[in-house]
């Protein structure tokens, strides 16, 4: 079944999702019209080739040509209309740069499948306890909500009801005193009497009546106010805790819709209710009396009306997608400074009455003063449209508004330098506010809103540490205004700061960290013996500040294992054939028992910026296993040949300088081609027919070798090239080939092979 199709038969929450993913860099009617041709490509390969980029470019731009002339068929105006728009937009955004394209469809197709995956997690999971325990509570607020709107509409037809007496009580009481100047004889009085003690037994009832009515209402806006509890202090810090965990990588459950409907629906109820108490205000002024419930109640309900009211509104600006720069849209709350960055806030209470009425307005460190923040902390002007007015959107009915365009300039002060405080650039804490006035007859709303702390950057190489300083602050502090955070940052628990690590894995890839895996970085932080304890504590110095043995923070060794990962291992990764984390001594407990030639992948300790090796295990004459690592390749060697070639291709040499591939079994046991066959370049086809004037101008095909001088019996941990003496030898052995080498990287030799 073809993904899109399967998307769009998700529920409103996850489709939500899915909105909120495309954007008009690369609109979503992009992936409606063309859903069939995008899926038919492997566009993790097009981005990583610009020839065949450019190509797929040009597809594109023929393929919704094609899509017009169908619209032109149709007649369809508008249509045609948006789709010469997004040709234009495509080629302005694309034209210079195909593989950015290539890349922003890998990332939309991979988003979209998790958001597949979580869905299909989540019905499955439905019942564990956790999930039963969230559905009763959220079917428990759904019964609340259903049941005040059920006594809103019932004391509207109590106030009808009493309406309807009030007007008989009038009419019987008016005909009455007209009838009291006819005093002609007894029997007119005897009747008078009569209809005096009726009217007297209405008005007790119109009394009672007024009294349940006065009562009901207060009644409801208890109700409210237990709702409206629930709502601002449980379910809306849930859902902006679960916005926190999103931001960082964690799970993306930060659907909007629901908390929406609860608090839309509020706020319809005290709507009516006011609407009601107008109501009974006309009542009064027809007819009142000593002791009226509604003129001794009438002023505290009011006001108790409108203060849930104002309390629910003012808590109804939230920020539906925290700022984030288009470019780095896996890392929001990084701001570079000169580069746009997005921000979009919804209120939560969906009324027609609020539509074009709320001009917003956004600030940058708005409450910030020389008082209250630290020495050195550096100045911005925000640039762009900062103000916004919310209106109703057309996909999903919600009142929001976005701001596409900001951005951020320093403003340095004459002789002023921005490094003279106690913090470094990437542990400086930004705050970006909105603030709005929603005023109606008898009701002026001040509402504010603050965004998540930013870290603003100037260079793209300090993206790596503000992205420590950004998972360090939501894991821990849910204040959103705490900008002194990193003057005193407090420790971090192993089992928060493993559950993170492991989502910035998961968010980029389709695999995250397991138990192993976590227990290697776990030893790395903790130590061997406190390793185990979840609740061992991490300081922020230990995790991206001190430096280990080799000299550089754990942070950015893992920074750079991950972008190695995203770069030139992916396909790997997700299928789970690189161990990856892994010490020396574990990996050699695993490889000691296996067959000769078991080999397996892990990530080296000692490189900053990301690198792999592979680690065999052989059998000495004494029977004994032997196991020998290779030097590791960084994206330098990778970006030359893939780790599969290398693999396929790799030599040590043998017995009689001979060479030959020591590399079998992928742990545990998987034959190497079984494993890695798909991942190797595609071999020169042989069939290809070529008439013999073409034959003298055919070159022959070459392939890069990673080649070792010493024999595996001989191999300690590092694998060094070959000598100039070994090279001659091994040259005159294989007569039969033309070898020139290429380069050497990695502590192997690289040979340009002709095949």
């Amino acid at each position: 079944m073809a993904q899109w199709y399967q998307l769009q038969q998700l529920d409103s929450k996850y489709l939500e999702q899915l909105d909120q993913l495309y954007d008009d860099t690369f609109p979503m009617e992009i992936r409606q019209y063309l859903s069939q041709w995008i899926e038919s490509h492997d566009w993790a390969l097009v981005a990583s080739d610009i020839s065949l980029a450019t190509v797929r470019f040009h597809d594109l731009l023929a393929q919704l040509d094609d899509q017009y002339s169908r619209f032109a068929l149709e007649n369809n105006f508008l249509l045609q209309h948006n789709i010469r728009k997004i040709k234009r937009n495509l080629q302005d955004n694309f034209q210079e740069d195909p593989v950015y394209m290539a890349m922003i469809i890998c990332r939309y197709l991979k988003e979209e499948q998790k958001i597949l995956e979580l869905a299909k997690n989540t019905e499955e999971s439905m019942g564990n306890e956790q999930s039963s325990l969230a559905a009763e509570k959220q079917k428990e607020l759904d019964n609340k909500v259903k049941y005040l709107r059920s006594k809103v509409q019932e004391t509207e037809q109590k106030i009808k009801s009493l309406e309807d007496l009030q007007d008989d009580h009038d009419f019987k009481h008016k005909t009455l005193q007209s009838r009291e100047h006819d005093m002609v004889n007894m029997v007119n009085q005897s009747e008078i009497r009569r209809e005096e003690m009726a009217i007297r037994e209405m008005f007790l009832k119109l009394s009672i009546k007024r009294e349940e009515v006065v009562r009901q209402m207060a009644e409801t806006l208890n109700l409210v106010e237990q709702v409206e509890y629930q709502l601002i202090k449980d379910e809306l810090p849930d859902w902006k805790r679960r916005q926190q965990i999103a931001c960082i990588g964690g799970p993306p459950n930060t659907c909007l819709d629901q908390l929406q409907s609860w608090f839309t629906a509020v706020a319809e109820c005290l709507q009516q209710v006011r609407q009601q108490l107008k109501k009974l205000q006309e009542l009064e002024q027809k007819y009142t009396y000593e002791n009226d419930p509604i003129t001794l109640k009438k002023t505290f309900l009011e006001d108790r009306c409108i203060l849930l009211f104002k309390n629910l509104i003012v808590n109804s600006l939230v920020v539906e997608r925290q700022p984030c720069m288009p470019t780095n849209p896996q890392r929001p709350l990084v701001v570079k400074t000169g580069v746009q960055f997005t921000v979009k806030l919804r209120l939560l209470v969906k009324l027609p009455e609020f539509n074009y009425q709320l001009s917003v307005k956004a600030l940058f460190d708005k409450d910030v003063t020389e008082k209250n923040t630290v020495k050195g902390f550096r100045k911005f002007n925000l640039l762009g449209t900062n103000t916004k007015v919310m209106n109703m959107e057309e996909s999903n009915g919600s009142l929001s508004a976005e701001f596409r365009h900001l951005q951020l300039r320093e403003a340095k002060a004459a002789g002023s330098r921005s490094s003279e405080g106690p913090l470094i650039v990437t542990e400086e804490l930004h705050s970006i506010s909105f603030e709005t006035k929603l005023c109606q007859p008898g009701l002026d709303v001040e509402l504010e809103i603050t965004a998540l702390p930013v870290v603003v950057i100037s260079n793209g190489i300090q993206l790596p540490g503000s992205w420590a300083s950004i998972l360090w602050y939501n894991i821990l502090c849910p204040d959103a205004k705490n900008l002194s955070f990193f003057l005193n940052p407090p420790p971090v628990c192993w089992s928060q700061l493993s559950e993170a690590l492991s989502w910035q894995f998961s968010s980029v890839t389709k695999r995250g960290l397991n138990a192993e895996q976590l227990g290697m970085l776990g030893d790395k932080l903790l130590g061997r013996e406190a390793a185990g304890n979840p609740d061992g504590l991490i300081a922020w110095s230990k995790f991206c500040k001190n430096t280990n043995e080799k000299n550089f923070p754990f942070w950015l060794w893992l920074e750079g294992i991950l972008d190695l990962i995203k770069k030139h291992l992916l396909h790997l990764w997700n299928d789970g054939y690189i161990m990856g984390f892994v010490s020396k001594e574990r990996e050699r407990a695993l490889l000691k028992d296996k067959k000769p030639g078991t080999f397996l992948l892990r990530f080296s300790e000692s490189s900053r910026e990301g690198a792999i090796t592979f680690t065999w295990v052989e059998r000495s004459v004494n029977d004994e296993p032997v196991v020998h690592a290779v030097e590791p390749y960084t994206k330098k060697e990778l970006t030359v040949v893939s780790l599969p070639d290398i693999i396929r291709n790799y030599k040590v040499m043998a017995a009689e300088n001979i060479p030959e591939n020591p590399l079998v079994y992928l742990y545990p046991d998987i034959p190497k081609d079984e494993a890695l066959g798909s991942y190797y370049s595609k071999p020169p086809d042989s069939s290809e027919s070529m008439d013999d004037d073409s034959l003298s101008h055919v070159y022959w095909k070459t392939a890069l070798i990673s080649v070792s001088e010493i024999h595996p019996s001989k191999l300690q941990d590092n694998i060094l090239p070959l000598s100039k003496e070994e090279f001659g030898t091994l040259s005159q052995l294989i007569h039969s080939v033309d070898m020139d080498m290429d380069s050497t990287v990695g502590g192997a030799a690289f040979w340009a092979v002709t095949l």
